[in-house]
């Protein structure tokens, strides 16, 4: 009997990529998954295309497993609507497949040969995945998909409009990895918020019902639209089983920036939003493009100060990078890349000064910690307000839970010893 073929999975970009990778993962009943590139007969890259700046590093990862000659590449994921078929007719890649596809894995990899299936953009996942391969949390994917059409956003139209895995999958999903031993829950998806939007369901709804699993400790959330903060979830943040952080997506915090994205939140709301979150104990990130058409220096001077006017302690920030097909990518008024890089460096250093106060300010509280992994005898987790903290221990403590409550906090994290 011959020996399985090797797999090893490529995941860029977001969560529900990483969800994703497990589900493909979870199909391969015939190959064997490993974590060691080196050794892989297979390697399937699934794939990030958010900016051109993406595409430029999954090509460059393919050229580089190409060079090795090793093994055989198939192209999923985002990528695979914008770049696969010219990856494909330049032979840099054997399959492209679509993520409507990925539950046929395991035959796929099987073709004799070479194969271009997008798919569709209507699927919804019924997968039930079992294990995170490499992981000490679990990422369920609650929905798929957006309906939000921001002028520098490509994804809609890679992903398809919003549409809500089924309650009742979510919840099996939950608990048959509740039972294998996972504490914490990430909900992902193209547009977290937008779950049970056109149904009879809610976010909130489906929060309470997942607390109510036995083994479910703590439940993340990914990116959440401003307008997406309803009553009834607003009526759960006392809730202990949920993280005491929120990352709200605002992109910019000038009004007029804000239009010209083609933005749905409006600054005013937000702070109101962001101030009410702030007394309830929250720390509270968000995303910021940097650098976006028709930024002047007056603009991004009012997006500054209104910064300051905002309780962030978090921030996902990037310099704006054209994405070819967006509205954006042929708006005038484009910011030098210099500037950009300039502007992204004062508005970090603004939130990572309010990482350290916020850290100070509840130093005398304990830290719910998740130990995540260990190198070099130090072992690293995030607590509850999804701050890193390291720590040293003689134990193996990975995978573990830890009340902290002696550390030290620091610039660069929070430190303990344990």
């Amino acid at each position: 009997m011959s020996e399985k073929k090797k797999v090893y999975v490529k995941t860029f970009g977001c969560r529900t990529n990483v969800f994703d990778s497990q589900v493909m993962m979870s199909n391969l009943e015939d190959f064997d998954i490993t974590e060691n590139e080196a050794e892989a007969d297979i390697v399937i890259v699934n794939s990030c295309t958010v900016t051109n700046g993406a595409d430029v590093g999954v090509r460059g990862y393919i050229n580089g497993i190409e060079k090795q000659g090793k093994a055989q590449v198939y192209l999923t994921g985002c990528g695979a609507h914008t770049k696969g078929e010219s990856l494909f007719d330049n032979k840099k890649v054997f399959g492209v497949f679509g993520q409507s596809e990925k539950t046929k894995i395991n035959t796929l990899l099987k073709e004799k040969t070479r194969f271009y299936e997008l798919g569709d953009l209507d699927f919804v996942d019924d997968t039930i995945v079992e294990e995170f391969v490499g992981k000490s949390r679990a990422f369920i994917k609650i929905q798929e998909g957006c309906d939000f059409r921001c002028s520098y956003c490509i994804i809609p139209f890679v992903r398809g409009d919003s549409r809500s895995m089924d309650e009742a999958k979510i919840l099996e999903q939950v608990s048959t990895l509740a039972i294998n031993g996972f504490g914490e829950f990430i909900l992902t998806g193209t547009n977290v918020g937008s779950y049970g939007h056109r149904e009879d369901r809610s976010l909130a709804s489906l929060l309470q019902k997942m607390s109510q699993i036995r083994g479910v400790r703590r439940i993340r959330l990914g990116s959440l639209e401003p307008i997406q903060i309803s009553d009834d979830f607003e009526s759960l943040l006392d809730a202990p089983w949920l993280e005491k952080h929120l990352h709200i997506a605002l992109q910019h915090t000038s009004p007029t920036m804000l239009k010209q994205m083609s933005r749905r939140n409006k600054f005013e709301s937000d702070i109101a939003l962001f101030q009410r979150l702030r007394e309830k104990g929250y720390a509270l990130g968000t995303d910021f493009i940097v650098g976006h058409p028709g930024e002047t220096q007056e603009l991004w001077e009012e997006a500054m100060e209104n910064l300051k006017r905002l309780p962030l302690t978090h921030v996902h920030a990037f310099t704006y990078s054209k994405r070819d097909g967006t509205p954006s990518a042929t708006m005038k008024g484009e910011v030098n890349g210099a500037v950009a890089k300039a502007r992204l460096k004062e508005l970090t250093a603004l939130v990572d000064a309010n990482n350290y106060a916020f850290r100070k300010e509840f130093s005398h509280l304990p830290l719910e910690v998740l130990v995540e992994s260990e190198k070099d005898g130090r072992y690293h987790g995030l607590d509850q307000y999804f701050n890193k903290i390291t720590i040293e221990s003689s134990n193996d403590l990975v995978g573990n839970w830890l009340s902290v409550e002696n550390y030290e906090v620091r610039k660069d994290g929070n430190h303990a010893k344990f």
